[in-house]
């Protein structure tokens, strides 16, 4: 059986991450595929994710696990040196805030986890629709058509939206397209109505999984607020944090150790990957400081090494 060497990383690589040796692991468990707004297929992605030398990737889509089984079938059918994780990104709603919890290590057949996925898709289709009828009221027509049609039958998401107004020529990208359709208060936006961190936590747990926080340094939270969100998130049993990823400002891994430290949360990382760029790729620059615990430190050795005959 070939397999990765799981090396438990806490301490920043002194080379650059795409020259480490074999020995080490790359750990990437934040990725997203056709099944929400990724651009690549599961099949495409679990490809990459080798191209780019990674040995554990967890598949995160938005609030749909449709992509799992793909991307194990063609792990198996390819024989690729690859762990795939189990996993979900969940849209919950805060404090008027929308905040992101990732399911790693889920059974996505369990009930608890099918029922709220459920409740979640007719929440983002109802949103949708009514972000397709605001553009259409804006002059924009076949907004929802055009989203659902690149969303290629995945979870529809304002990424998709973003992509055709773009291909309309409504704005010349999708920042532009955020900035004056798709924000709050904006012509396209419609509020959320997603479930409650508790909702989300307890589905993951439920299944099996880990709850974990997914990119805490982007909701634009105050340090105050964003220490209120660890600690409630803490308190309702969530287990970890994402500390690193491929773009940060500086010093901000760091501080988000020290956050876990403080709130006794496990140390995630990922590069939530969407699509081939410069700026972010499948494990580019994933380590965690020192100090912190890996969420993967107790899982089982059966979870980090890829069962595949040697040809």
């Amino acid at each position: 059986m070939t397999s990765p060497t799981t090396v438990q990383t806490t301490a920043a690589p002194s080379a650059d991450d795409q020259t480490l040796s074999p020995a080490f692991t790359i750990y990437d468990l934040h990725s997203h595929t056709t099944a929400s707004d990724g651009y690549l297929t599961p099949e495409a992605l679990v490809s990459r994710a080798v191209e780019m030398r990674v040995g554990v990737l967890a598949i995160t889509d938005h609030d749909s696990t449709e992509g799992l089984a793909r991307a194990a079938q063609a792990i198996a059918e390819k024989q690729l040196p690859l762990v795939l994780i189990n996993g979900v990104e969940i849209s919950t709603l805060w404090e008027n805030h929308e905040i992101h919890i990732v399911g790693l290590g889920i059974d996505p057949q369990h009930p608890a986890m099918v029922n709220l996925l459920s409740t979640q898709a007719d929440l983002r289709q109802q949103r949708a629709q009514e972000m397709g009828h605001r553009l259409a009221k804006a002059r924009i027509e076949g907004a929802w058509e055009g989203a659902l049609r690149l969303a290629q039958g995945g979870a529809v998401t304002r990424a998709h939206f973003a992509r055709y107004l773009v291909e309309v020529g409504a704005a010349d990208n999708i920042a532009q397209v955020f900035k004056k359709f798709l924000a709050k208060g904006k012509t396209g936006y419609v509020p959320p109505q997603w479930c409650t961190i508790e909702q989300a936590i307890d589905a993951i747990h439920q299944s099996g999984g880990q709850a974990v926080v997914a990119h805490p340094g982007r909701y634009d939270l105050s340090t105050k607020w964003l220490k209120r969100l660890l600690a409630y998130f803490a308190e309702q049993g969530g287990d970890a944090m994402e500390v690193a990823q491929c773009q940060q400002a500086p010093n901000e891994r760091a501080q988000l150790a020290a956050f876990a430290r403080d709130y006794q949360l496990l140390a995630s990382q990922g590069s939530d990957f969407h699509q081939p760029c410069s700026w972010i790729e499948l494990g580019r620059k994933l380590w965690l400081p020192a100090g912190v615990e890996p969420v993967w430190q107790h899982w089982p050795l059966a979870m980090t090494q890829p069962e595949i005959e040697p040809v």
